[in-house]
């Protein structure tokens, strides 16, 4: 609470918007010549869906940015696809040029009906394979940054992301609805997200990103908030002996750059020893930024 104060003048003066500004970029070079034809106005439809739609309930300050990439793997109709999906958002750190990555999710695992021309509307109640899909990634995008200004601040719309899951899992589609054993899924990530069990390390995520914001105007305030959120993680490595968490991994996929960047002078050289066993898929990386 104390340190959202220093977000309210900036914050305040915003004008009032559909939450999300997403760019949408599509490729459909795997499918045949008449499917690619069929997806011509695929792109602009899911643009259009992402950036009018409003997600929240509440007046909305600056849009969050964000991206869709969407590559086409199959086609076994005309209106029948399998794609996989990267999608990324990003927030601006305070006084700066510079933004800070929030999420960068490899989806590999969608399935849905298009037909040219197709109309898409938002339904909260009733499960679509192509909208649904659509407003889970919202959700989680909005809940993502929420929780960086506020602790825990995601919470409605995470809440709304597991309602999406649930009635993705009960629709008889377990492709990424469903628990897995998989290295990525949606129901892993926001009932990790929700979990109790990650609430130390989600409600780290807000002083996190209040050190990333002052980091350029008070660096011996910003960095040990940084050092901190890694602190928790080691607690947790020790205690558990690893960290099997979807959420956990979206983290680093999003954040190792950030945090090499922001500890690389750290005074404790051991920073880097500990991420390389927090999060082993990025130890190369840590391994060079070791003396």
């Amino acid at each position: 609470m104390k340190y959202t104060v220093l977000f309210l003048l900036f914050l305040s003066s915003l004008a009032i918007a559909q939450e999300l500004n997403c760019r949408v970029e599509v490729n459909y070079q795997n499918l045949p010549v008449n499917n690619r034809e069929l997806l011509t106005d695929f792109a602009g439809v899911i643009e259009n869906y992402m950036n009018t739609t409003r997600f929240t309930n509440v007046d909305w300050g600056q849009k969050i940015d964000c991206s869709l990439s969407i590559f086409f793997t199959g086609a076994s109709s005309d209106v029948d696809y399998s794609a996989q999906i990267v999608i990324v958002s990003q927030r601006p750190i305070y006084k700066s040029t510079k933004n800070s990555p929030i999420l960068t999710v490899n989806d590999g695992q969608w399935q849905f009906k298009y037909q040219k021309g197709q109309a898409l509307y938002p339904n909260q109640t009733t499960f679509d394979p192509l909208t649904s899909f659509l407003d889970y990634y919202a959700n989680i995008i909005i809940g993502m940054d929420s929780d960086t200004f506020e602790p825990a601040g995601g919470t409605p719309y995470f809440k709304r992301a597991q309602d999406i899951v649930n009635l993705g899992s009960n629709s008889g589609s377990s492709l990424g609805w469903q628990s897995s054993s998989a290295t990525y899924s949606r129901w892993g990530l926001v009932n990790d997200i929700l979990s109790a069990t990650y609430s130390f390390f989600r409600n780290s995520i807000f002083d996190y990103h209040y050190g990333i914001d002052v980091f350029s105007q008070n660096k011996q305030l910003g960095q040990p908030k940084i050092e901190s959120l890694v602190n928790v993680l080691w607690v947790m490595y020790e205690k558990l002996g690893s960290i099997n968490s979807v959420y956990v991994r979206t983290f680093f996929d999003a954040k190792h750059g950030e945090l090499i960047d922001y500890l690389s002078d750290y005074p404790d050289p051991e920073i880097f020893s500990k991420l390389k066993k927090i999060d082993p898929p990025h130890s190369s990386k840590y391994d060079a930024v070791m003396p």
